[in-house]
């Protein structure tokens, strides 16, 4: 599917029907990867109509002239205004997407219901753990070129067969289609102009996920996220990477169900 949001046309898949929950990837893939991680959980579900768009310069989305983080914003607002409407929606980002997901509740906290932030992007990353490999059983070499192996080994903690299926399905075919020279010239302006958290705190159920082992963007920065959301739960997974969802998804799946029950409560004002 497509729509064409700030005279670019984003695409995204969709699943299911109901309230709707957007879900944002990472920097380097696309929609697939969230796919991949969320969709065992909502399968199970009723009433979640799931929206996975591909982000700027990945997937089938181009980067156009965007040149900043403040650009993919509105972008990403727009988009939200043409195919969710003005109604409430749940969000979930991972890193990257985890950073616009903070923007988007700070831009418009009466409509997000409440966030899930994995492995979030950062600007107070502190503390950044070496990049470890805590348990190997799988040989990338034998069913990868090495481009995609080496990527295979610098980005999984965990590289089990599982997790190795998981990166051949969810992460291989989008490395192609990254418009790299668009996210060199987006991620020479990745900050935003204001902070995310820069007004009043934000009030609705939230949920942190980290990795112990994550090189990419830490763990220890996170803690400082919670003084701005009051109703957060923050959680550490060892054996756990920057591909935490990928390497612990019956913790993941067993959190964001949590997540889930604590905004519907909220939503409908059964909150003890």
């Amino acid at each position: 599917m497509e729509y064409k949001a700030r005279e670019i046309p984003v695409h995204y898949v969709e699943h299911g029907d109901g309230a709707p929950i957007l879900v944002l990837h990472g920097a380097g893939v696309d929609h697939r990867e969230m796919v991949g991680a969320m969709e065992p959980i909502f399968s199970g579900l009723t009433d979640c109509r799931r929206l996975y768009p591909d982000l700027p310069g990945m997937g089938h989305t181009p980067a156009g002239s965007l040149d900043s983080a403040d650009d993919v914003l509105d972008l990403l607002l727009a988009f939200i205004d043409g195919v969710i409407g003005d109604g409430q929606f749940r969000l979930i980002g991972h890193s990257a997407g985890a950073y616009y997901a903070r923007a988007i509740a700070g831009r418009r906290p009466d409509q997000v219901a409440g966030i899930a932030l994995i492995c979030p992007l950062g600007e107070n990353v502190r503390n950044l753990p070496a990049h470890q490999v805590l348990h190997a059983s799988a040989d990338p070499s034998k069913t990868l070129g090495p481009p995609e192996e080496s990527v295979f080994r610098d980005y999984f903690v965990v590289q089990a067969q599982s997790t190795l299926e998981r990166y051949k399905e969810y992460v291989v075919p989008a490395l192609g289609l990254v418009d790299e020279a668009g996210l060199e010239r987006i991620g020479q302006n990745w900050q935003f102009s204001s902070s995310p958290e820069g007004g009043p705190r934000y009030s609705r159920p939230v949920l942190i996920v980290t990795g112990r082992q994550d090189s990419v963007v830490g763990y220890a920065g996170h803690w400082d996220l919670l003084e701005h959301y009051p109703r957060a739960t923050f959680a550490v997974l060892d054996r756990a990477g920057h591909a935490l969802p990928h390497e612990q998804p019956g913790l993941t799946k067993a959190l964001i169900t949590e997540w889930l029950d604590r905004v519907r409560e909220h939503r409908f004002g059964t909150d003890l």
